[in-house]
């Protein structure tokens, strides 16, 4: 599991080009630091792998192997007994030895840190090798239902005629979304990431492998559906884009400072509806900016158009 947010480990993740097979990361995202190497055999079915793993013989640690399947195998060794022995040696008193560790908070914290700074160094390459390539990438975030995928498909037919578009495609489970996005005519991978709630900066360096991301391009991340995790995870892209729709609460980005803060440019789509429903676009942005301050807002509707242009004016401008 993520030790930082608690969901699947990304060993459960498949990377998928419609059209083509499933394929299976196998990489393990984690290390095993000390002096000697060994490796564990695990069985999947008729085939057998064996992955080696590098570690001293400090066993308060867990190795977690996952395969694919959206489960773990996890097995650990403890040597320090969490029980009490009472020894009598007909003495007339009792000798009684303590072995137990409990568990502090501070090796979860140092777990967080060590992943979150794996992935922020990850990302940083991912960075530099967008901005050689001169590749826009843009990390799109939003609660399930804002309308991503429908601003992202309207955004490639027109623009697509002059500038080419990479889309990579974050859900949980199908290949709805990806679908989508190949009838538009761009080249698209979908990333599903089984249990886990977010895309890291790894998944999105397979990804742009795969896709063989062309320089002086879009490249466009629509993430998993949330508002909590990936927020904490730099995928390198040089712009974050939310999107909050209003069919949604006025209030979420107070609720949800974290992915607010972190982001460039806010999307306030599904403007058709306000007649229809209780929403405040002032009390929104407001609180939006009571976050971050230099937040820059596009107020749209997808399925109409309307606001579209300033948002395709304003990616044209990344380009210049």
């Amino acid at each position: 599991m993520c030790d930082t947010c608690g969901c699947d480990h990304p060993e459960s993740t498949t990377y998928t080009i419609p059209g083509k097979e499933h394929k299976h990361d196998h990489s393990h995202g984690h290390t095993h630091e000390g002096d000697h190497t060994h490796t564990h055999p695990h069985s999947h079915g008729k085939e057998e792998h064996t992955h080696p793993h590098s570690h001293g013989h400090d066993h308060a640690h867990d190795h977690r192997h996952g395969h694919g399947g959206g489960h773990a195998h996890g097995h650990e060794h403890d040597h320090s007994h969490g029980h009490t022995h009472e020894h009598d040696h007909g003495h007339g008193h009792t000798h009684e030895h303590d072995h137990g560790h409990t568990p502090g908070g501070s090796r979860q914290i140092q777990l967080e840190q060590d992943v979150l700074a794996q992935n922020n160094l990850l990302a940083e390459r991912n960075r530099g090798y967008f901005e050689a390539k001169n590749i826009i990438a843009l990390n799109m975030v939003s609660s399930p239902g804002s309308g991503k995928t429908t601003v992202l498909e309207k955004t490639i037919s027109e623009l697509r005629s002059d500038h080419s578009f990479f889309v990579v495609e974050g859900d949980q489970q199908t290949l709805n979304d990806a679908n989508r996005i190949k009838a538009t005519g761009a080249a698209v991978i979908q990333v599903n990431t089984g249990n886990g709630c977010h895309l890291d900066a790894d998944m999105i360096n397979k990804s742009v492998k795969q896709l063989e991301v062309a320089e002086n391009s879009f490249l466009v991340i629509e993430n998993v559906g949330n508002l909590v995790c990936p927020a904490m995870f730099d995928l390198g892209e040089s712009q974050r884009v939310v999107i909050i729709s209003v069919t949604e609460g006025e209030d979420k980005p107070l609720k949800y400072p974290g992915m607010f803060h972190s982001s460039d440019i806010c999307l306030i789509n599904k403007t058709d509806l306000l007649p229809y429903v209780d929403f405040d676009v002032a009390k929104a942005r407001e609180y939006a900016l009571q976050v971050n301050p230099h937040l820059k807002f596009f107020e749209i509707s997808a399925r109409t158009g309307e606001g579209m242009q300033d948002w395709y004016n304003w990616l044209k401008n990344l380009k210049k």
